[in-house]
């Protein structure tokens, strides 16, 4: 199979579902329900600059490494180098920041200088914290893919080897935000690895599958996209200058996740509690595995709800939606841990709040996990309406419900169109959504 093999050709970003998903829609170049359906965790894709990724420039650029190697005062992890396939000491690049900043960690500009014209790779991780239009890009794109995502900056000086062939555990999108980078890409040796299953587990076969014919063999020039599913093999040396490439990281949920949430629920079931016989001697694999066979019986009876008593299908259906709900807060609770939603100013929050009136417009703040629930009053009290997030719990009067679920849609909306409250009533609300980051001024 050649690089052409895995071009997308099939349609541009301008079908399917773009405008659902402009940032996902901006690494490839064919729609994101062709993306989903053949390419992700499949196969390579390779999307030259064209349409609506033409140009990276408004993400990052060569100024914005000098910008933040010089003036912003990275420390470790955030900035790494690498020589020939191996990470280069901090001491190599870092320094204390001097008076007021005693920090030993901190980037030296300098030492910097002299690693990078020596042939070393600098790398930017995590700049989806610390560069304000990733910090944008990222959030949008994990809204559209539904995965964690991080963003590092690869910035390799001409003719360089940054790392030896190697895979990653996570799914990546390449981005060449400038100069040229040739890239070979070779198909897995080990599909789709876990977090715990890295390339240096299977060195000798990458090795070996890197000297054969590669899949993807192609340079990378400003605005073309890679992407990458975990576990093909790649390295990439850069080509008659400076090159800048985007690392956009996607840890995709697994169904190991699954699994791994429906165990631990285990220990609730009183038959998978029990005591293990006396005497097993662990080493006879033949001895054991009755056991095994046992617990996995059991185990299996647990998630589906099923026994003696279960007359037909409905028992196992009614366990298994249970399960279903439970891998759901599992998995939201974990995916809300791992990203980021829209972050808040602070200062300019007050101001609004200050100034609130009935034609001030707020909207629900972005990417923000939460769930809207009804409350039924007690002895005749009146009932009310319950905002859940990762970090707290909110509880407004039902008379607040209509508002918060508009709210709760989406879009920007004044307090003057709230439903169901007056403007003074629109406004104590609004005043206590802003102050609990809730909402954000429109």
């Amino acid at each position: 199979m050649t690089h052409d093999s895995v071009r997308g050709t099939t349609d541009g970003p301008g079908s399917g579902d773009t405008e659902a998903r402009p940032a996902l829609s901006r690494c490839i170049d064919v729609s994101p329900d062709t993306f989903a359906a053949e390419y992700w965790g499949r196969q390579a894709l390779l999307s030259p600059a064209s349409g609506l990724h033409a140009d990276f420039s408004d993400l990052f650029s060569a100024s914005a490494v000098d910008e933040l190697v010089r003036e912003r005062g990275l420390r470790t992890p955030f900035i790494r180098m690498a020589h020939e396939g191996s990470v280069l000491p901090p001491a190599s690049f870092t320094a204390s920041g001097g008076f007021g900043a005693e920090i030993g960690d901190q980037v030296s500009s300098e030492k910097v200088l002299a690693e990078f014209a020596a042939g070393a790779t600098i790398v930017l991780q995590g700049l989806h914290r610390v560069w304000p239009p990733l910090i944008d890009f990222t959030r949008r794109l994990v809204d559209d893919i539904g995965h964690p995502a991080q963003v590092n900056a690869y910035v390799t000086p001409a003719s360089s080897r940054g790392f030896d062939p190697h895979y990653d555990v996570h799914d990546v999108f390449v981005l060449q935000i400038a100069g040229e980078k040739h890239w070979r890409i070779h198909a897995p040796v080990h599909p789709d690895p876990l977090r715990d299953q890295p390339w240096t587990d299977h060195k000798a076969a990458v090795a070996e599958a890197a000297l054969g014919e590669p899949v993807i063999d192609a340079v990378l020039r400003p605005g073309d996209a890679l992407y990458l599913p975990r576990g093909w093999i790649h390295s990439a040396t850069a080509l008659g200058g400076t090159s800048v490439h985007l690392t956009v990281g996607m840890s995709a949920y697994t169904r190991a996740d699954v699994v791994r949430a429906l165990v631990s629920t285990l220990g609730a079931h009183e038959s998978l509690r029990g005591s293990l016989p006396l005497g097993l001697d662990w080493a006879d694999a033949e001895a054991v595995r009755p056991v095994v066979e046992e617990v996995v019986a059991e185990m299996v009876t647990a998630l589906t709800g099923g026994g003696a008593g279960a007359r037909d299908g409905a028992d196992a259906s009614a366990g298994a939606g249970a399960q279903g709900a439970l891998v759901s807060r599992t998995l939201a609770r974990r995916f809300a841990e791992a990203t980021r939603p829209e972050p808040v100013a602070p200062l300019a929050t007050i101001d609004a709040i200050a100034a609130l009136g009935p034609a001030s417009v707020v909207r629900w703040r972005g990417s923000l996990a939460a769930r809207v629930e009804s409350l039924p009053g007690d002895g005749g009290a009146s009932g009310t309406v319950r905002i859940v997030t990762p970090s707290k719990s909110l509880t407004l009067p039902e008379e607040a419900e209509a508002a918060v679920r508009r709210l709760h849609e989406g879009g920007a909306v004044p307090l003057e169109e709230l439903p169901g409250l007056d403007d003074a009533d629109a406004i104590v609300v609004v005043r206590r959504l802003l102050r609990e980051g809730i909402l954000v001024p429109a």
